[in-house]
């Protein structure tokens, strides 16, 4: 752990809030003890994750992207395990960059354990990410929650996701613990589970437990797979049709509308805010990861 003070940002994209660590050179060890202590919302700061700022040259799993990303964002849950792709993360990612000064609004490229997202940051707030292209993996799948199952779609976004369809959100029950599954080679690494109720015409809205974090707030990813599965469901591809189907998908923490294009990329528009900065006294950070 660094011994200087260590600064940080705290940021929200429809609620999926994020420690937000500054780091160019890569110089900050987080450990996962660290990054607990720093997501734990009564000993610590309090988020659904960190996003760790480096420049994509500095860091050995980004190298690779930085022709093409100058920026790479080092995600960790908020039980300090790595995760591939965060979609809110990267929309307050790209919003950090330009609060900092390190970008302009409009386009740019951020490298991602998922690959290199592009973002586009308009005035109003909002930000749009592209998401990459879906896989929907073959093989039935099936999430449970307490005596209930339902059968899934296998939809992944750079992140695996299992989404299921249900008559009213309440039936996901409280969300504490990750929802069972099956058959268990489906998700060899676990999975980001979905539940989603139809609201209206191509308006859908979902609760989700999130790999290593619990239920939150909102899911970038798994809004975009759960559009793509509710498109599927409602007999909708652009790659047949060559027309973009576009959703509106309610988050607990607000809106996010996601469009599926015909050659199959996914495109993911909503806010990204920051909210505070400040300082982090390294001694407690240390002394409290490791007690």
């Amino acid at each position: 752990m660094t011994t200087n003070r260590l600064s940080f940002l705290k940021g929200h994209g429809t609620e999926n809030d994020f420690v937000i660590i500054p780091d160019p050179d890569n110089a900050v060890d987080l450990p996962p003890a660290a990054v607990a202590r720093l997501c734990d919302r009564r000993a610590g700061i309090g988020a659904d994750g960190v996003l760790h700022v480096v420049r994509s040259a500095a860091h050995p799993e980004a190298r690779a992207m930085a022709d093409e990303a100058e920026w790479f964002m080092d995600y960790r849950n908020s039980d300090g395990t790595v995760a591939e792709m965060c979609g809110n993360g990267v929309r307050v990612f790209a919003r950090y960059l330009h609060h900092a000064g390190l970008v302009e609004p409009g386009d740019l490229a951020i490298a991602t354990r998922g690959g290199v997202k592009r973002a586009h940051l308009d005035k109003t707030g909002d930000v749009t990410v592209g998401m990459g292209r879906a896989l929907l993996p073959e093989g039935e799948v099936t999430v449970s929650v307490g005596e209930r199952t339902w059968p899934a779609r296998n939809v992944n976004m750079g992140n695996p996701h299992a989404v299921a369809f249900v008559a009213d959100l309440a039936e996901a029950g409280t969300l504490h613990e990750a929802p069972p599954f099956s058959p268990a080679a489906a998700y060899p690494t676990g999975v980001n589970v979905e539940f989603v109720a139809d609201r209206g015409t191509r308006h859908v809205a979902m609760r989700v437990h999130e790999r290593g974090s619990g239920e939150t707030r909102s899911c970038g990813t798994g809004a975009c797979a759960v559009a793509v599965a509710t498109a599927r469901r409602d007999g909708l591809d652009p790659a047949v049709t060559g027309a973009p189907v576009t959703y509106t998908v309610d988050v607990l923490g607000g809106t996010l509308v996601i469009t599926e294009h015909p050659d199959g990329s996914v495109e993911m528009t909503g806010p990204a805010v920051i909210v505070a900065e400040g300082e982090i006294d390294p001694t407690w950070l240390t002394e409290t990861a490791f007690a």
